[in-house]
């Protein structure tokens, strides 16, 4: 399970979100929309979310194996279109690695935890306390 705070003063659109751990992440709304741009927004912490549990999975299972992989960069792109939410996900590994482990960073990457979660049924519950 995973569990943030999040919360915003007078400040118009800083939000401040807190891990239990303590760790701190500063979101806003772009300027555009009203907001100071001190911070990713909502979209882009969505984004950030598919791309760091994509690099580190891959890094992961490449460590597991002893396979020389120097690099992970994962791009993320959001749309969000009428009626669709397209995620289009760019992945470069830098390495001393043959296709066929390549090949299979790529199976890694599409079953990273952020992936799977993303691409099942999602039910939100908010309740008011």
């Amino acid at each position: 399970m995973a569990a943030i705070k999040a919360s915003i003063g007078t400040e118009l659109y800083k939000i401040e979100i807190e891990s239990p751990t303590g760790n701190v992440v500063i979101a806003d709304e772009p300027v555009a929309k009203g907001g100071q741009d001190k911070g990713f927004s909502p979209k882009e912490l969505l984004a950030s979310a598919l791309g760091a549990c994509t690099c580190a999975t891959v890094r992961m299972y490449a460590d597991r194996k002893a396979w020389d992989l120097e690099k992970v960069e994962a791009s993320v792109e959001l749309i969000d279109e009428e009626g669709q939410t397209k995620l289009i996900r760019k992945l470069q590994i830098t390495g001393n690695l043959h296709e066929e482990q390549r090949t299979r960073l790529l199976a890694v990457a599409n079953a990273c935890p952020i992936h799977k979660i993303l691409t099942h049924p999602i039910v939100i519950e908010t309740v008011l306390v």
